[in-house]
């Protein structure tokens, strides 16, 4: 609701969903709050997160409070330039609580997308009746990752991977010259759905955007049309999305939610929102009406939309039969 409280009495005739601008016919699983969960909590420890690392620590109640009432194994990858193990998948949240205490400084870059694949292709050995989800605890941009966007894009697209994001900003210019080199600086149509520049008021002021370039990005998929080039805008825009801010992309793509980390409060009350959210969800399932290899933008509203909004993931991909490109890890 407009409040932020959750709706659970909606039936599956109160959605719509498109897959590349044709609408789909919808199933609504019953009973998915106590399937069980493999998290993998990706926390970043070089760059900028060498002064959060004391805030990482007793996250032990807040883990327990977000897994605690359903059956689970999770994993911690720690990351500065190069993702690690630090804790394979255990039930144990004690284990997994010491790990996040425990972390040392990383050298000077954060490779934010080699460290989402890596953790992606972890989840992907796990077994496919537990849910897969991502809590990444990272600055907002890229430094230093060898992950293409593209593949980055693939990875995240192609598991039914929900992803959680706490990011925080960081003060360095690395980063931003690292941002610079996935940078596509072809302008959209003046004043069009992703122009930068949304011309005056009518006191001949500029309008200000009301959302971030990464969220504009993603909603400008649902205006584009014809459906044959919606897909590959749809691409262009995620990729993009990517580039200007991944914790929050990457939130949108999955369906998952994105946060600003400022300190151990405000950490601890997202945490408890996440916590929340987990288990309670509508699992939505569709049989592709064109399941065309590459990437898919989808589309979920609601009828009655006055009222309401939804959160859901906005792509999938679909491999070719000799697809091999996804990175191993």
């Amino acid at each position: 609701s407009k409040s932020g409280e959750l709706v659970y009495t909606l039936k599956v005739n109160d959605f719509i969903l498109t897959d590349n601008g044709v609408v789909q016919k919808l199933r609504l699983e019953e009973d998915t709050g106590t399937q069980p969960l493999a998290m993998v909590i990706i926390a970043q420890t070089g760059g900028d997160a060498a002064v959060h690392l004391d805030q990482y620590q007793n996250l032990g109640p807040m883990l327990d409070n977000m897994l605690g009432g359903i059956e689970h194994r999770v994993a911690v990858v720690g990351f500065d330039s190069t993702p690690i193990l630090l804790h394979g998948f255990t039930p144990n949240l004690d284990y997994i609580a010491h790990s996040l205490d425990i972390l040392d400084p990383g050298d000077k870059h954060a490779a934010v997308l080699d460290a989402i694949v890596y953790a992606v292709n972890l989840l992907r050995q796990q077994p496919t009746s537990y849910r897969r989800a991502i809590l990444l605890l990272s600055q907002t941009t890229d430094d230093g990752s060898h992950t293409s966007l593209i593949d980055a894009l693939h990875a995240i697209s192609d598991t039914n991977t929900v992803m959680y994001s706490v990011g925080f900003h960081t003060t360095g210019t690395e980063s931003k010259k690292e941002a610079a080199k996935f940078s596509d600086d072809t302008p959209g149509p003046q004043h069009g759905c992703f122009s930068r520049d949304l011309g005056t008021d009518a006191d001949g002021k500029p309008i200000q955007p009301t959302e971030s370039a990464g969220s504009q990005d993603l909603n400008c998929v649902e205006e584009l049309l014809p459906p044959l080039r919606l897909a590959h805008i749809a691409e262009i825009a995620a990729r993009n999305s990517l580039r200007h801010n991944i914790s929050e992309s990457v939130a949108h793509l999955t369906g998952g939610e994105s946060f600003k980390f400022k300190n151990v409060k405000t950490l601890d009350r997202d945490l408890f929102t996440i916590a929340n959210h987990i288990p309670n969800r509508y699992v939505l399932t569709f049989q592709p009406q064109s399941p065309t290899p590459g990437f898919h933008s989808i589309v979920l509203k609601l009828r009655d939309s006055s009222h309401l909004s939804v959160d859901a993931r906005n792509g999938y991909w679909i491999n070719t039969d000799d697809d091999s490109s996804s990175p191993k890890p």
